[in-house]
């Protein structure tokens, strides 16, 4: 169960615009809504106090309107690092982020405030693209979890198998074969089936988590495709997914992850917001 939310926000148009599906999702789990404004330490580029004091108090108003307890702050300092920071001291369950803000959905993906909170958080992160907030759905209607069966998916499934319950919805959990890492001789037909069959066995015993756990439905899907993300993408526009969860592999495996596999195309194509779950940390 989410019980808190953090939304950090820098005032972009971006940021107004997926506040308000922020307030319905804390709304839905009755959770607190902390917002928070990180000044950054270069005196030039912070807006003045009486501003974000303003801006901040509409916020909190805002959200009372849609029936959210909540909380607002402004920190000084390194913008990820003080998210991070105050993730942590405040038990926050959930990050919630616009896809962009004032640097651009490039400069995002290859280094802003949004990329490096997705590499290091420890807490699940909710990316939304503005631009397709006005027809997200509220809630959701549609959640998928793409898994292979490893660990970070699992946590994956977990957190979506909280979202499904709360919002009655329906659950697609999805493993995808990926047919281009097969060679062409004898032995791939082989190999495919070992890689088919263990993919029916994670998808099934997914499903049978959720049904124990109260969702009422839920269904399990087995494709093989030259690309992951492809089937994914054409499996959320298929089945109209509101929300697709999907694991991360921590601190050292993220980079590769979202600079040339799966999460991070779904990060710049997803139309549909994408909840990234992290992997416990090995003790």
């Amino acid at each position: 169960m989410i019980q808190s939310i953090l939304f950090p926000t820098d005032w972009s148009a971006g940021a107004d615009r997926v506040f308000d599906h922020v307030c319905q999702l804390a709304s839905r789990h009755d959770a607190t809504l902390h917002i928070v404004h990180v000044s950054p330490e270069e005196p030039r580029r912070r807006p003045k106090t009486n501003d974000v004091d303003e801006l901040l108090e509409d916020a909190v108003e805002r959200a009372d309107k849609a029936g959210v307890d909540a909380v607002s702050a402004v920190v000084n300092g390194e913008p990820y690092l003080e998210i991070l920071d105050y993730a942590t001291t405040h038990d926050i369950g959930l990050i919630a982020m616009p896809t962009h803000g004032r640097r651009g959905l490039r400069r995002l993906l290859l280094g802003s405030t949004t990329d490096r909170v997705l590499r290091l958080s420890d807490v699940p992160v909710l990316t939304v693209r503005p631009d397709s907030v006005d027809e997200l759905a509220a809630p959701y209607r549609t959640v998928l979890v793409p898994t292979d069966g490893s660990e970070c998916a699992d946590a994956a499934l977990i957190l979506g198998v909280d979202l499904a319950r709360t919002d009655d919805a329906d659950l697609h959990v999805l493993s995808v074969v990926d047919t281009s890492l097969l060679g062409a001789d004898i032995t791939a037909d082989i190999e495919i089936n070992l890689i088919d069959s263990n993919a029916h066995d994670v998808v099934h015993d997914a499903v049978e988590l959720a049904r124990d756990a109260g969702v009422d439905s839920v269904t399990g899907t087995v494709e093989s495709e030259t690309s992951v993300h492809r089937a994914i993408t054409a499996f959320i526009d298929d089945h109209d997914v509101d929300v697709v969860v999907v694991g991360t592999h921590g601190r050292t495996g993220i980079d590769r992850y979202l600079l040339g596999n799966v999460a991070e195309k779904l990060f710049r194509t997803s139309p549909v917001p994408v909840l990234t779950v992290r992997a416990p940390l090995d003790e």
